[in-house]
């Protein structure tokens, strides 16, 4: 069995990655949409050299028991004389074999237990954990002029979009208006409240906050999504520091299920 390890191994994690981006849409609580071929093709490489493997390995198996055969027919003359020299090879055997066998090194089997678990219970996207660990340190952006949002109310916005013109837009485009915004619920030790999304460039690993104060309605539970609808509370001049995080003072809070895509892009 040993044998086929290797083979084995490669199935698994193939199988796991074909799991998540091919048969689901799973690989969005890792990685942007536009991976998706990418780890597809991964994936069906990985299965194909699987099966590459496991046909080599067999291979090598059926001539090693063609030459088990050959030498038991003279085995029983060179028994005498071939005694010293089987037992030195078992001891080289012995000593260059504890790392290393049929199988490849052992520690490779280590890949099995994250390969396992991608492909039986994929982990869940990042919560308010990873949102309140990022620090309250926003990257500099000029204030400047924001074009004109469509007509009508309430105007749907990404948290990214409404958090940079309401704490940059130097035109306060979006005072007077209704907006609906969408993510899950995080809280302050105070009580304090935000509907919070995370941005990613590429994946999950580069993930950012994006969050707006709610006021006005009671807050679900942590990690509930959620849709908010209401107005935004101006503070502070734009570009300040009391401008962060923006405010919005809400009219009405659906619950809703979590998004396939539970990022927005940065």
């Amino acid at each position: 069995m040993r044998r086929y390890g290797p083979a084995v191994l490669l199935a698994l994690v193939g199988a796991a990655i074909l799991r998540v981006s091919l048969f689901s849409e799973l690989y969005l609580r890792y990685v942007q949409a536009g991976l998706r071929p990418y780890l597809v093709v991964s994936g069906v490489a990985l299965v194909l050299l699987a099966v590459a493997v496991a046909v080599v390995a067999r291979g090598a198996a059926v001539h090693e028991s063609d030459d088990g055969d050959e030498g038991d027919d003279g085995q029983e003359e060179d028994d005498g004389d071939e005694g010293d020299a089987d037992h030195a090879g078992d001891s080289d055997s012995h000593s260059h074999g504890h790392s290393h066998g049929p199988g490849g090194p052992r520690v490779a089997w280590f890949l099995t237990l994250p390969a396992l678990a991608l492909l039986l219970f994929p982990p869940p996207a990042l919560g308010s954990y990873s949102a309140e660990r990022e620090a309250a340190q926003r990257a500099a952006q000029g204030v400047g002029a924001f074009p004109a949002l469509p007509s009508g109310n309430p105007v749907d916005l990404a948290l990214g979009e409404f958090g940079s013109r309401a704490v940059y837009d130097s035109r306060r485009s979006l005072k007077g208006r209704t907006v609906r915004l969408t993510g899950f619920v995080t809280r302050d030790g105070d009580g304090t409240w935000y509907v919070t999304r995370l941005l990613v460039s590429c994946c999950a690993a580069d993930a950012t906050t994006a969050r707006a104060e709610v006021r006005g309605v009671q807050a679900p539970p942590v990690d509930t999504w959620v849709t908010v609808t209401g107005t935004w509370h101006p503070e502070g001049e734009p570009g300040s520091t009391e401008a962060w995080p923006p405010v919005v003072d809400a009219t009405s809070l659906r619950r809703v299920r979590q998004p396939d895509n539970p990022y927005e892009k940065r």
